[in-house]
């Protein structure tokens, strides 16, 4: 592929990728386009040594992108769309808005316009993300593996195949890490309850989160069997997960938190 990768926004998760994908030497700060209205961030994305614009409309018209990345609001999407229709013959689409099905693209660029849309979640900020991708049949394997390789230096990355799936993935992973913030602020909240200082409470809270997570990836073993071997029978865990999983009490917490989000996600796609 050749061409540059044009990036349309430039906020915080668009900075944030631009970033990684330049740190990780996935991409050349010479190779990379953005464009972004606001001065401020302009000035922010000028200074990782890319070229930086203020609308498409400013793009030579010699430019034949092999990318064109969306990372702006939803709500405003549809509207940006249209103006990059021109780049059609060579780029491929990708977008980063939340519930913005690929048929919105199809409709403003056409259905033979190749497309690809990806949910990221918070954490990509840090390149601890997780990005999950669904492509339409006009994306080349070469453009889907060039793309999956720029947003692996955000973190991990998984590929659907049906796109209504997307609201599911939206509700575990990106919704998910509030949930997860959630349980820290709960943690912390019990062990000032237990006693603890509010400093040392919020410290065991997000290590012990933070130690797990990275321990449950890092481990051959299944989480199910990594609970288990913490757990001593008749202990002071076995006691704390006997109202954890009485009943499957957290397991139909969890289930019905993540299909309310679902669901949500469903009624708001329209």
């Amino acid at each position: 592929m050749s061409g540059p990768v044009v990036l349309v926004g430039c906020g915080n998760m668009g900075r944030a990728m631009l970033e990684g994908w330049i740190a990780s030497g996935k991409l050349k700060a010479q190779e990379a386009l953005v464009v972004e209205p606001a001065e401020a961030l302009r000035a922010r994305a000028a200074a990782l040594g890319v070229t930086v614009l203020a609308d498409a409309g400013e793009i030579g018209g010699d430019v034949a992108p092999r990318l064109v990345v969306f990372a702006v609001k939803p709500q405003v999407i549809r509207d940006v769309i249209p103006a990059y229709k021109r780049f059609k013959a060579s780029a491929t689409y990708v977008s980063v808005a939340a519930g913005t099905p690929v048929a919105a693209f199809e409709e403003a660029l056409g259905t033979d316009a190749a497309v690809l849309r990806c949910m990221p979640n918070t954490p990509a900020a840090i390149g601890k993300g997780m990005m999950v991708t669904f492509a339409n049949p006009h994306v080349t394997r070469e453009a889907a593996a060039f793309v999956a390789d720029l947003l692996s230096a955000s973190g991990r990355v998984a590929e659907i195949a049906d796109e209504a799936l997307m609201d599911a993935v939206t509700a575990v992973s990106g919704s998910g890490p509030a949930y997860v913030f959630h349980f820290i602020e709960c943690l912390t909240a019990a062990a000032e309850a237990a006693g603890l200082p509010a400093e040392t409470a919020k410290l065991l809270a997000m290590q012990t989160v933070y130690g797990a997570a990275a321990l449950a990836e890092a481990s051959d073993e299944e989480p199910g069997e990594l609970r288990r071997q913490v757990t001593s029978p008749n202990g002071t865990t076995a006691a704390a997960l006997s109202v954890l999983m009485g009943e499957d009490r957290l397991k139909t917490l969890v289930t019905e938190a993540v299909e309310a989000a679902r669901a949500r996600g469903v009624e708001l796609r329209g």
